[in-house]
């Protein structure tokens, strides 16, 4: 790979991979999670200069800057403005020097089914919560569906949503960019998405396991009604499961997802949101993000003794007069 070629895609195992600044929240916490021995897909990054680059050739930044300063507080607006930057974005082709780094890396990475994530660099942050508004593109085939699926990833940086969060959190819009996480598609039989502590009663002993048959975007995406397991963080005893076992999640599989779960939590030092998948027996890490709806716990200090934090949620359902 050239120095050019570098400086646009890097490798999920190489060290810059780790840097949000280029691969994203998304591609930064995969590669921590591959640096810490974790089983992750291989695959590679489309890096954010990349990004940068084909907004500046194609001028897109001037149309990105006229759009975002007529936006009003009408959800049409934010409408209309995705609705042209998309179409921009999409109808714009790759440079030949870009396009020719994409396909590098793709016969690299053996031409098979992959996928292509975005992954935008204020992504995946313990402050913030971006989870879903970013696209996937799964069973991408081929060196032109992949460059299409690049473009469509770094457009969907502009969907009505994902420009009304930032506006409403005061993120500027020009800071935003987008990188590309390219992997190999997992043949998935069984997967969805595992919490190291419950993100609704915020019991931090708990993790909570939710799995569908088949690929688990249909669990986070909300389109089907998981299979939901609820667990002890410490002895792993199952505290809840499902009324049926649509999913065909077994018990030892159920053990080695919650471990490499709590292995990424204990990697990234807080409570982690993980998408996973099962395949031909073993067990891939997909995803992993802080989870945001979580009260911050307040610092320990020296002397304290045993402390107890009741979730608002739980104190609310407890009080009488409710």
């Amino acid at each position: 790979m050239s120095d050019i070629d570098r400086h646009l895609i890097r490798e999920l195992t190489a060290p810059e991979a780790a840097d949000p600044a280029r691969t994203g929240g998304k591609g930064a916490n995969l590669a921590t999670l591959l640096r810490a021995g974790l089983p992750v897909p291989a695959g590679f990054v489309v890096c954010t200069p990349a990004y940068r680059q084909f907004v500046r050739e194609h001028r897109l930044d001037d149309q990105i800057g006229r759009e975002m300063s007529r936006l009003d507080d009408d959800p049409a607006s934010a409408e209309a403005a995705s609705r042209r930057l998309r179409q921009a974005f999409e109808s714009a082709a790759l440079p030949g020097w870009l396009r020719e780094a994409v396909e590098a890396a793709y016969r690299a990475l053996g031409e098979g089914p992959v996928a292509a994530r975005s992954s935008a660099t204020a992504e995946d942050l313990p402050e913030a919560s971006f989870a879903g508004q970013q696209e996937t593109v799964l069973d991408v085939v081929g060196a032109a569906e992949l460059c299409a699926a690049v473009r469509r990833c770094w457009s969907s940086l502009w969907t009505a949503r994902a420009i009304s969060y930032r506006r409403r959190h005061g993120i500027e819009h020009e800071q935003v960019a987008v990188a590309v996480v390219v992997q190999r598609m997992v043949p998935a039989e069984v997967a969805g998405v595992l919490f190291t502590a419950d993100p609704v009663t915020g019991r931090r002993d708990h993790v909570v396991v939710e799995a569908a048959a088949g690929l688990g975007e249909a669990v986070v995406s909300g389109q089907v009604t998981p299979d939901r397991w609820v667990l002890d963080a410490r002895t792993r005893e199952v505290l809840t499961r499902p009324n049926r076992d649509s999913a065909g999640l077994t018990r030892d599989q159920l053990d080695r997802v919650v471990g490499l779960g709590l292995r990424a939590a204990e990697e990234f030092g807080s409570p982690q949101d993980v998408e996973w998948a099962v395949a031909e027996g073993r067990c891939w890490l997909l995803q992993s993000r802080p989870i945001t709806s979580l009260f911050p716990l307040p610092p320990a200090r020296e002397g304290d003794g045993l402390r107890v934090y009741l979730p608002v949620t739980l104190a609310a359902q407890a009080s009488p007069s409710r």
